[in-house]
């Protein structure tokens, strides 16, 4: 049965924020980070990272992984938070706007970045990444069974 500290969700949001895929290791309950493939296709990876996959390859039972949500589930983060938190209508047209273009997700930061949401959607961000590492938990707590 997997179960992570509040300190360890938070690490593992952080590390997904970054474009890193995490790997917990059961019987020794650390943390492993490796670039996400999507985020970091020219990376090579350090020797010490060939070797935690090695060894995730080799015990796959003893880790635990962590994605990102898919681009689809940050885009209905994102009009959530618009919908739920900016009270600007001018703002919130902006920002639905952003969401329609190519690079939506790049527009939308480029927005919120540069307004007074800034520190509010970092935070709301965190809190829907840590929701989704405990369903991932609760995913692969139900698959062990």
């Amino acid at each position: 049965m997997l179960t992570l500290t509040g300190q360890e969700i938070e690490k593992i949001a952080g590390l997904l924020q970054k474009g890193m895929i995490c790997f917990y290791q059961l019987n020794n309950k650390k943390i492993h980070h490796l670039p996400d493939d999507e985020d970091y296709f020219n990376y090579d990876l350090t020797p010490e990272e060939e070797d935690i996959l090695d060894e995730i390859e080799d015990n796959p039972d003893n880790y635990a992984e962590f994605t990102k949500p898919e681009p689809n589930q940050e885009h209905q983060m994102m009009e959530t938070f618009i919908d739920r938190v900016v009270k600007e209508k001018a703002f919130q047209d902006e920002l639905v706007n952003a969401l329609s273009k190519p690079k939506a997700a790049t527009a939308f930061k480029f927005l919120i970045d540069d307004s007074k949401y800034k520190d509010r959607w970092a935070e709301y961000k965190l809190d829907k990444y840590k929701d989704w590492i405990l369903e991932q938990v609760d995913a692969f707590n139900f698959s062990d069974e």
